[in-house]
C-alpha cells in the first residue's frame, strides 16, 4: 500500500521519501510538505486508524504551518474506510488531514480533504 500510495504522490509531481521523519511517507512539492502515515489490513481497523491519527498529531509543528499537511491512508475495504470516515470532518479540517484509501490493485481513492 505504501507504494502504491507513494507512486500516486510521485505521478501527482510530488517528491516522495519513504519511512522518514518517523512516517511511512514525507513528500515535498512546490514548497509544501506531506506527512503520510499508512494503516494497512487490520483485525482491529477503528483502533490502528485512531492510533495513526494520533501519530500524524504527534508530527504536528507547535505553531501553525501552512506549509505543512497531513494524510491517512487506510486499506480500500469496508471496514477500514468506516473507521478513517468516522474522525469528525470539522476536526480533520482543522488538522489539515486528508483521508485516502488504497485497494488491492494499488489504486487511490481520495475520502475526505486534497493534497
Amino acid at each position: 500500500m505504501a507504494r502504491a500510495f507513494a507512486g500516486w504522490l510521485s505521478s501527482q509531481g510530488w517528491t516522495v521519501r519513504t519511512e522518514a521523519d518517523f512516517v511511512e511517507i514525507v513528500a515535498e512539492k512546490d514548497g509544501q510538505r506531506l506527512y503520510v502515515e499508512i494503516k494497512a489490513a487490520s483485525t482491529a481497523p477503528g483502533l490502528d486508524v485512531d492510533t495513526a491519527i494520533g501519530q500524524l498529531v504527534r508530527r504536528m509543528p507547535s505553531e501553525a504551518d501552512q506549509s505543512v499537511s497531513f494524510a491517512l491512508v487506510v486499506r480500500d475495504e469496508p471496514l477500514s474506510v468506516e473507521a478513517a470516515v468516522r474522525a469528525p470532518q470539522r476536526i480533520l479540517d482543522l488538522l489539515g488531514m486528508a483521508l485516502y484509501a488504497v485497494d488491492e490493485g494499488g489504486r487511490v481513492r481520495q475520502l475526505f480533504g486534497r493534497v
